[in-house]
């Protein structure tokens, strides 16, 4: 049976987990405070999950998210993810994160940032640009008229097409974007996050009980064609 290793728990990675298990996943969990945080959600997710280390949740999965706040990086074990596909859900926080002058400047983006901390990993961004309450309600069949697309981007082939294989099992088409360095198309505050996905949007945001809508591959790749740096919107 595959497994999805979880580096992070918190709204995507315990999201995530329910997803996998009533995919017929099992799942490791794991996140910063130790296995023994994470005692409640492995009870409610049942006999295909368990807990551990970011270490051992690295080393199990056939797929490993990282869903962690970005400052945290430079915490992710790198020895247990090589060869593995990295799904990395990350975001940039200035007031979280603190001011990190290589994104300021947009001269990298926050998942080639994190292929960086894992040389022999392949990461691939995904998941960062819809949120967690639309993730739980907008999985569908393969095949269904309103089945909802994300975007992914990588710089390897086979991991993407392996990431692919991941979020069609969870309920999701996908739209390829292209390489790591495009995955700034849907970072945040472009018009492909989380917007697509609302019910009522908000301008460029969304209510945190909107109950979500789906957005179909034509749909994001209009928004993800609309998607500006912000050194081009002055």
């Amino acid at each position: 049976m595959a497994t999805l290793g979880l580096i992070g728990s918190g709204n995507i990675g315990g999201t995530l987990a329910r997803l996998a298990v009533d995919a017929g996943l099992d799942v490791v969990l794991s996140n910063s405070r130790g296995p023994e945080t994470l005692a409640s959600l492995v009870e409610e997710l049942g006999p295909r999950a368990r807990a551990a280390t970011p270490a051992e949740a690295a080393a199990a999965g056939d797929w490993v998210v990282v869903t962690i706040p970005l400052r945290s990086i430079g915490q992710v074990p790198a020895e247990p993810l090589a060869g593995k596909v990295v799904l990395d859900t990350g975001n940039y926080y200035p007031q979280r994160d603190g001011q990190i002058p290589e994104l300021d400047a947009e001269e990298t983006t926050t998942s080639e940032l994190l292929q960086r901390r894992l040389p022999g990993a392949k990461v691939v961004k995904a998941f960062n640009n819809i949120y967690f309450k639309h993730l739980a309600s907008l999985p569908r069949p393969a095949g269904a008229a309103d089945r909802t697309a994300l975007p992914i981007a990588g710089d390897d082939a086979g991991a993407k097409a392996a990431a692919t294989e991941l979020l069609d099992t969870l309920g999701f088409d996908v739209v390829d974007v292209g390489p790591l360095a495009e995955g700034w198309r849907f970072q945040r505050d472009t018009a492909a996050y989380v917007v697509p996905y609302a019910h009522a949007p908000q301008g460029a945001g969304i209510s945190a009980d909107d109950p979500g809508s789906p957005a179909g591959a034509d749909e994001l790749r209009t928004a993800l064609a609309a998607a500006l740096r912000y050194r081009d919107m002055g």
